[in-house]
């Protein structure tokens, strides 16, 4: 089966969630606190389901163990997870493990490096990315005794910005911010700190001060990432990043393009505009919060319309 795999996505409710992802995607959304948008996702917390096609009603991680000739990848699980963000309200300020650590400390769940693409920012919005502690008896000391506004660094962003996140780092989503983030497949966040606020319930958030310490890289600041822009026909290229965990790229078409083989499987969210895909004889619609892979040895394709798109792969 050589056709693109189209997902439905999953929708998480969460305290600093709200409407945008509806107002933004038309998606139909569970609830005014919709925090997130599992578009392509095959972690058990949350699969996408194949919309349409020969695999239709599958859920991404059956297709993965069932199919492995469409993604033949060295992974034992799909490694990759897409998601929209809406920061109606301020993220905790966390952090993640990495690979060795989620391993040994979480039953075997990957490590967490992600990456952002903002998407949408109100004036004046920012995220936390980084500490000002530079040992980590400094850093236990300072999250102890809650001198948040002296550990914690703040960066100003707008639409368009884009942040690597590797393991290790402290952050936190700021609110008026929705983001496409680009992870590993994995739920894994330690808290730090939460605003003291409290659940539907009237509990505080549990805190995971001590892993958090623990995996937390100190020293650590925030570092723009340096983008390459390659145009072709129609198409605009910005590579963000490329490591050992993912390939994520923006690509900007206007009219019509040609896109060559991609020898890897590959994954495209629609964060703006609209147009088709073409490929083979068939031809596809695109919109505004679709979300599609194109299997290994999808060959050459065609898409045509006004479109921003987020590309990432193993």
């Amino acid at each position: 089966m050589n056709q693109p795999i189209f997902l439905e996505p999953v929708f998480q409710e969460r305290i600093w969630g709200g409407t945008k992802l509806k107002e933004l995607f038309q998606y139909d959304i569970p609830s005014e606190h919709t925090g997130e948008c599992w578009a392509i996702s095959a972690h058990p917390n949350g699969q996408s389901i194949v919309s349409s096609g020969a695999y239709q009603g599958l859920k991404l991680g059956e297709l993965w163990s069932r199919h492995p000739e469409l993604f033949r990848s060295s992974s034992s699980v799909f490694p990759l997870l897409t998601k929209l963000l809406d920061a109606s309200d301020d993220l905790s300020v966390q952090v993640h493990p990495d690979d060795e650590y989620a391993g040994k400390h979480e039953n075997g769940e990957l490590g967490k490096t992600e990456c952002w693409y903002i998407v949408d920012a109100e004036p004046g919005a920012e995220i936390i990315y980084g500490i000002e502690a530079t040992t980590k008896e400094e850093l236990a000391r300072m999250i102890r005794a809650g001198e948040w506004d002296q550990l914690l660094t703040k960066v100003p962003v707008k639409a368009g910005d884009f942040f690597y996140v590797p393991s290790g780092t402290v952050h936190a989503l700021g609110k008026g911010i929705v983001v496409l983030e680009t992870q590993q497949s994995s739920d894994t966040t330690y808290r730090v700190y939460d605003y003291d606020r409290r659940d539907a319930q009237g509990n505080l958030r549990d805190l995971h001060l001590e892993k958090a310490i623990d995996v937390t890289t100190v020293p650590q600041s925030y570092v723009p990432v340096s983008y390459t822009v390659s145009e072709e026909k129609n198409l605009k290229k910005t590579s963000f990043v490329s490591n050992s965990f993912f390939t994520v790229e923006k690509w900007e078409v206007t009219g019509q393009a040609e896109a060559a083989e991609q020898a890897k499987y590959t994954l495209f969210s629609v964060i703006e505009g609209s147009g088709e895909l073409r490929h083979q004889d068939s031809v596809y619609p695109l919109k505004k919060g679709t979300h599609f892979i194109a299997p290994v040895d999808f060959g050459a394709f065609a898409l045509s319309g006004e479109l921003t798109m987020i590309v990432a792969h193993e």
